[in-house]
Formats: structure tokens, C-alpha cells, sequence
């Protein structure tokens, strides 16, 4: 286990900016097969476009949410400036991801004059796959780690916040827990996109899925941050359930829109015999 993938010389290529990297084109090449029935108003190129603007706003977020709950750390004596964005040491919290990549998309959308509904529909799907592999990179870089367990599958980190933090203790791989859970919500999610539901339902259901299994998974994280004595990520998780059901609901996003009619081939009659 290290969270070093490759090292050429001083060059090093992380696990961590790795499954990053895989997740953002496993979202391009999957959302781009569905460019021709999703009525998204935009060519693959500018996908990938707002791909990219979705993920930066998204890191910006997840590292500002952190840091925010951690500010004794980062304005201690003996912490350089860089640690404050220093992403690959660990330290990106996903809820704040989750407001400020969604709000970039959003602002993106709305000064291009593009469906943001429909949008951010193709993207649900494939950011449950590239968080996925976004836990694979937490595993190598030993962070987003579980609590001390005596089940036959712990783990034993060598290196990163876990080790720090449980030297030599057996952890719940909950990394690999969540991302089951992932996979199995990308699933789902993903075979229903094409049901002409109304653009934000699989948005919205994405906040649920994500919500439900964030809650879950938190009960085995050890390094969760807390909001007045509770969890953060339960008190999030709890408000986007809550508040995804009830725009599902108020906003009947359920609804099937209907689909559109096949085009009739145009049939031509046989012209008619003159006997002669």
C-alpha cells in the first residue's frame, strides 16, 4: 500500500489525483454517449468544459468546508501557508464539494443559456462512479479512515492519517464500504436515466442515494468532522434527504414526461396496373 502510484525522478503521480483523473473521464465518455437522446444543447466538447468547471468548483468547496471546520489546525504555529491548499495530503470534505460544484454548473448554465435540469441529470449518475474511485485514491493515501475494528478484513495503514492516527491498529476499510455502495447507487441511478422522468428527478435522487449512504458509512469513519456534537456529515446527509424528497414531491419531479413519438416512415403505395 502507497500512495505513490509512479515517481519519475522528482515527478510523483498519486493514487489520489489519479482516480480523480479516471473519474472525470469516466463521466465525459459515459455522458457523452448520451448527448443524442439527453436534449442537453451542448456538443462533447463543451461537456467536457463544463465537466472541468463543475470539478474545480467542487474541490473548492470540499477543501474550503474542510478547512472551515478545522481552522485551529490550519492557523496553528507550525503549519506552513500551503497546507491550506495542500488537497493531496487529504482534506476535502464531499458536502461542501456538493454545494459549490452543483452551484458552478449552475451559474455556467445560466449565463450560456443551457438546461441546467437536464445537465446535471447526466452528471448524477457518473459522480456516484467517480466517487467510487475517488475512495480507492482515500485507501492508498490512508485518510477518510474508519474506526479500530477485530473483523478479519481490517486494515492496518502504513501510511497517512490512519497510521498517524491508529498506529499499527486494524481499521474498517470503510473507503471500500462506500464504494460498493457507490457502484451499486451509480447502478441504479443509471438505468433509470432514460425513463423521461422531469429534468432534476435524478438530481434530486442523487441526493437521497448519496445522503443515505454518507449517513451510513459515517457510523465506521473515525475522522468525521462534528457540528455541536454531532456529526456533520449525518446533520448534511439529513438535510439534503429531507430537502431532495420534498423538491421531488412539491415540484412532482417523479412525473414521466412523454416520450417522443417515432418518426413514421413514409409509405408509398404501389402504383396501380393499366391492363392493356
Amino acid at each position: 500500500m502507497n500512495p505513490v502510484f509512479l515517481e519519475i525522478g522528482s515527478l510523483q503521480i498519486r493514487y489520489y489525483g489519479l482516480m480523480y483523473a479516471m473519474g472525470i473521464l469516466a463521466a465525459y465518455f459515459l455522458i457523452k454517449r448520451d448527448l443524442s437522446w439527453a436534449k442537453a444543447q451542448v456538443d462533447a466538447d463543451e461537456m467536457f468544459n463544463l465537466i472541468i468547471y463543475t470539478f474545480l468548483g467542487a474541490i473548492l468547496g470540499a477543501r474550503a468546508y474542510y478547512v472551515l471546520f478545522n481552522l485551529d489546525y490550519y492557523f496553528g504555529e507550525k503549519v506552513p501557508w500551503y497546507e491550506f491548499v495542500a488537497v493531496w495530503h487529504g482534506g476535502l470534505a464531499i458536502h461542501g464539494g456538493l454545494v459549490t460544484g452543483p452551484l458552478t454548473l449552475f451559474l455556467v448554465c445560466h449565463f450560456r443559456k443551457y438546461p441546467f435540469g437536464r445537465i446535471s441529470d447526466l452528471f448524477a449518475p457518473t459522480l456516484l462512479l467517480a466517487q467510487a474511485l475517488g475512495r480507492v485514491g482515500n485507501f492508498m493515501n490512508g485518510d477518510a479512515h474508519g474506526i479500530p475494528t477485530d473483523l478479519a478484513w481490517g486494515v492496518v495503514f502504513p501510511y497517512g492519517p490512519a497510521a498517524h492516527e491508529f498506529p499499527g491498529i486494524p481499521l474498517h476499510p470503510v473507503m471500500f464500504y462506500e464504494a460498493i455502495l457507490d457502484v451499486l447507487g451509480f447502478a441504479l441511478l443509471y438505468s433509470i436515466r432514460k425513463k423521461h422522468f422531469r429534468p432534476g428527478f435524478i438530481s434530486a435522487l442523487y441526493v437521497v442515494i448519496y445522503g443515505v449512504i454518507r449517513f451510513v458509512a459515517s457510523f465506521f469513519r473515525a475522522d468525521d468532522l462534528y457540528f455541536m456534537g454531532l456529526r456533520a456529515p449525518h446533520v448534511v446527509s439529513i438535510l439534503g434527504i429531507i430537502g431532495a424528497l420534498a423538491v421531488i414531491l412539491v415540484l412532482r419531479l417523479f412525473e414521466q414526461e412523454k416520450a417522443p413519438a417515432p418518426k413514421k416512415e413514409q409509405q408509398f403505395l404501389p402504383k396501380r396496373q393499366w391492363k392493356m
